[in-house]
């Protein structure tokens, strides 16, 4: 990581970056970065991040694992764009990578030096908040490039409204 960001230079724009996965508090997360993008004039980009298969024996079977998880990251970064959209106006990058979802996470962070704040939910269960977010609020947040803003998957459209500004 370089450590510096570039986001507040002139040029640049500030980015608020979401991971897109299959919890239904994503959407919560989306919302909060859609409306904090637009009443700050940053913009917004969506990562999804397709896990390869186990077992790679068969030629051309892990390839097509691959695309129909591709396919299915699709669909559920247009079902999170259309949440953007709708929420605030904002239209959001997408971008799906295939790999570990943490290294994923950190090589687009430190590829992209527009990106400011790493927006995840956090799931409402009994399971707990979800692995990524569990992993980053412990030792990992003090070494984090980018502040983490963490969005309770409970919240309704109108108190996440209330606090994104």
């Amino acid at each position: 990581m370089s450590g510096k960001r570039q986001s507040y230079e002139a040029g640049h724009r500030p980015k608020f970056m979401v991971v897109i996965d299959k919890t239904p508090e994503c959407l919560r997360a989306v919302h909060f970065a859609s409306r904090r993008a637009a009443r700050t004039g940053a913009s917004m980009i969506m990562l999804a991040v397709v896990d390869p298969p186990d077992n790679f024996e068969w030629i051309g079977v892990g390839e097509a694992m691959i695309e129909e998880a591709r396919a299915e990251a699709v669909k559920r970064l247009e079902a999170a764009a259309k949440e953007a959209r709708d929420a605030a106006g904002v239209e959001p990058e997408q971008v799906i990578r295939v790999g570990d979802r943490a290294q994923a996470l950190i090589a687009l962070i430190d590829e992209d030096e527009d990106i400011s704040f790493l927006v995840l939910a956090a799931g409402s269960g009994k399971e707990g908040p979800g692995p990524l977010v569990s992993s980053l609020a412990g030792r990992a947040a003090a070494t984090f490039p980018i502040p983490i803003v963490i969005v309770p998957g409970g919240l309704s459209d109108e108190e996440i409204d209330a606090l994104a500004g």
